[in-house]
């Protein structure tokens, strides 16, 4: 047994122990009694000290009387011979039907560990596989991006929340999911917000396994006649890259050369993208040089762009298959990158602004090589 209870120092543990010297004090006791407890008797408790007191000198005035103080009354009954004897307490203010079962007070800093013979109550999850698991998976939401991930590759969906309003609209996903044992919950904007981490999850947020990039000699494998590869070096931008993918999908373009292919599975950019990062193929870049000679080599032709030098690109010609090189917003191409350049072009405009965000910048080029080449 145990309790608690808060003094001046804290909280108090206290433990309630049987005590050992029980038997011990009954034999010490040197008056002479015939009557001898049985082990499934209890000891009388709640008397006053007063009334234990008066008891115990009726005891000693009848003592060596088997009847007791009833003898004195004249009582023929004999006294019962298998009354329990209460214990002699170990504390004087206990009285004389003191509870054999001690009381210890221990502080929290001396509290043990309990043993629970190996078993925590916790699974254990080692964490270099946590730490794995997190690196392979993402959160994707917005309904159109879910839609489309879900028409794509449900597969890689892990788990999934919706909150009331959208359901009906993804009846075929729940069906699914439930039909697969995939793990999905219908929650409240507030519970959707801390799912997804953000305030515009659209309704609906899938915890996903990320796909993985591919190297450039896997993509060169499959490629069409008429293909057309963007490359982006530094664009991080994760709403930038969502638009990216947007107009890539809409103008028919396939291959995406990224130095991280994680950044295209974030939540943010696959949102942005509304739909079309299904449509997508990450390419790794290492080394972003080498992999733009892998499809030189190819038969490629590399066309690098900039917002203040080149061919003004309603006078430039667009081969049919090239790759599509763009750089960061505020330094544009490195200078390597720039030389790697077949043709450079340029986009005209007022020069009131210094350049367009590249994610514009990437859906104008897009346009221009659509109408020369596919339309």
């Amino acid at each position: 047994m145990n309790d608690s209870f808060s003094g001046k120092n804290g909280k108090v543990k206290v433990m309630y122990v049987r005590s050992d010297d029980d038997g011990d004090n009954r034999n010490n006791d040197k008056r002479p009694s015939n009557n001898k407890g049985r082990p499934g008797d209890k000891p009388r408790t709640g008397s006053r000290p007063d009334d234990a007191r008066r008891n115990e000198r009726r005891s000693t005035d009848t003592r060596g009387d088997s009847r007791g103080s009833d003898a004195r009354r004249g009582d023929a009954r004999p006294a019962r011979r298998d009354a329990p004897r209460p214990a002699r307490s170990d504390r004087d203010d206990e009285g004389p039907y003191s509870s054999p079962w001690k009381t210890v007070s221990r502080a929290p800093d001396d509290e043990s560990a309990p043993d629970h013979g190996g078993i925590s109550g916790k699974s254990f999850i080692d964490p270099e596989q946590l730490r794995r698991q997190r690196q392979e998976e993402t959160r994707v939401y917005g309904e159109n991006a879910c839609q489309a991930l879900f028409a794509s590759r449900p597969d890689s969906i892990v788990r999934a929340w919706f909150v009331q309003s959208v359901t009906p609209r993804f009846r075929e996903a729940l069906r699914w999911m439930a039909a697969n044992r995939k793990a999905y919950h219908v929650v409240e904007d507030d519970e959707l917000a801390k799912a997804s981490g953000t305030e515009h999850h659209g309704g609906v947020c899938f915890l996903i396994k990320k796909r993985l990039g591919l190297d450039a000699d896997t993509y060169l494998q499959t490629a069409p006649a008429k293909d057309c590869v963007l490359a982006l070096e530094n664009v991080g931008n994760p709403h930038n890259l969502g638009g990216i993918m947007r107009s890539c999908a809409h103008f028919g373009v396939n291959g995406l050369i990224v130095q991280d292919p994680a950044l295209l599975e974030s939540g943010a950019a696959v949102r942005t993208a509304e739909g079309g990062a299904e449509h997508i193929k990450a390419i790794s870049a290492d080394n972003f040089l080498d992999v733009l000679a892998s499809f030189r080599k190819a038969g490629y032709t590399t066309v690098t762009t900039s917002s203040h030098k080149g061919t003004v690109l309603g006078k430039a010609e667009l081969p049919a298959k090239m790759v599509l090189v763009l750089g960061e917003e505020s330094d544009g191409l490195s200078d390597s990158a720039w030389q790697q350049g077949d043709i450079n072009v340029s986009i005209g405009g007022t020069g009131k602004v210094e350049s367009l965000n590249v994610s514009v910048a990437t859906g104008i080029l897009l346009a221009d090589w659509w109408r020369q080449n596919k339309a």
